[in-house]
């Protein structure tokens, strides 16, 4: 997401749950909050109760850190007062109604734009022998998770480091001369290689890491709780492996935003960090760098339950390619 509304009952003010969705939004990177103050109606169309859960809000703000772009919007559900039209109730807010905020609110400059990933999710061959073009087509198809990819532009191809050239990029609507995240893209390369689903295209700059110990932030959203030792799948990109989690570290206190000592077993709602091993090594980046590359979900065996969201710490070192010598 781009955007996160967190919804304030303004008779209540700031309660656990408003800095627990506040901490979630900064722990997931996401770059645009609205604080979106509810039920004006019932306090009176107060702007001093208004000033004053925007002011409890502010204070704590500082210690999430990543908050780029933070709005306070007054509002009332039940007539859409400044919901979608500025409301007369509220002439002492001269600000955008909720609406027309997520309408024109400046999100192309949140996706990075500095490193290409491509993790492939389907190799793509027709081989329609009444089209030329299909005959020996082979495409790389999958969302461009990072950087920018242009026709002629030498890329690697993870985890075996081999070397090509983009010959064509293929959409839906066409072919294109470059494309870039977040788009859907078929990508042809001028050499032969032997590429699979869970493999990864990236630029020859800036290579991900790659490690089979990892460590990582989590939210743990499930009623049986995550204890050491126990075993899930990992879905990471487009690749799932199997994890078992080596250690608990610690725990966020959601009152204070402080550390508290590794509990015995995350809870559900807790948010801590941990280690974990996989089965096979992931080529990632860290979630700060890059959200797409750097998150994971992790999958309760036998269940196939979501039982957690998770955001990778930035790896040690780069990716050392097997075939770093190879020549096109």
């Amino acid at each position: 997401a781009n955007l996160s509304v967190v919804l304030v009952d303004a008779r209540l003010g700031v309660i656990e749950q408003t800095r627990r969705h506040s901490y979630i939004a900064a722990l997931l990177g996401i770059p645009h909050i609205v604080f979106a103050i509810n039920k004006m109606d019932l306090v009176g169309w107060s702007e001093e109760r208004f000033l004053e859960i925007r002011a409890e809000i502010e204070a704590f703000l500082p210690r999430l850190d990543v908050l780029k772009d933070v709005k306070f919007i007054p509002i009332s559900a039940l007539n859409g007062d400044n919901v979608v039209e500025p409301s007369k109730n509220t002439p002492w807010y001269q600000g955008p109604a909720l609406l027309g905020h997520l309408e024109t609110v400046h999100i192309a400059s949140d996706w990075n734009m500095s490193s290409f990933r491509l993790p492939v999710q389907w190799v793509n061959r027709p081989n329609n022998p009444r089209d030329e073009k299909l005959h020996d087509f082979r495409g790389l198809s999958g969302q461009i998770a990072g950087g920018i990819v242009k026709v002629g532009q030498q890329v690697r191809v993870l985890p075996g480091g081999q070397k090509s050239k983009v010959k064509q990029i293929w959409t839906y609507d066409g072919e294109l001369d470059e494309a870039f995240c977040p788009q859907s893209v078929t990508v042809v390369l001028e050499d032969d290689i032997d590429i699979s689903r869970g493999d990864m295209l990236v630029g020859m700059e800036n290579l991900p890491g790659k490690n089979s110990e990892l460590h990582a932030r989590l939210c743990w959203m499930n009623d049986r709780p995550l204890a050491n030792g126990k075993k899930y799948f990992l879905k990471h990109g487009t690749q799932t492996v199997q994890a078992v989690v080596t250690a608990i570290e610690h725990k966020i206190n959601i009152q204070t935003y402080e550390v508290e000592p590794a509990p015995p077993a995350l809870a559900m709602n807790d948010i801590g960090e941990i280690r974990l091993r996989v089965s096979k090594p992931l080529i990632y980046d860290g979630y700060s760098t890059n959200r797409l590359m750097g998150s994971f979900i992790l999958i309760e065996q036998g269940s196939n339950l979501t039982v957690a969201a998770g955001m990778l710490h930035a790896p040690l070192e780069p990716v050392k390619p097997e075939y770093d010598d190879f020549a096109i």
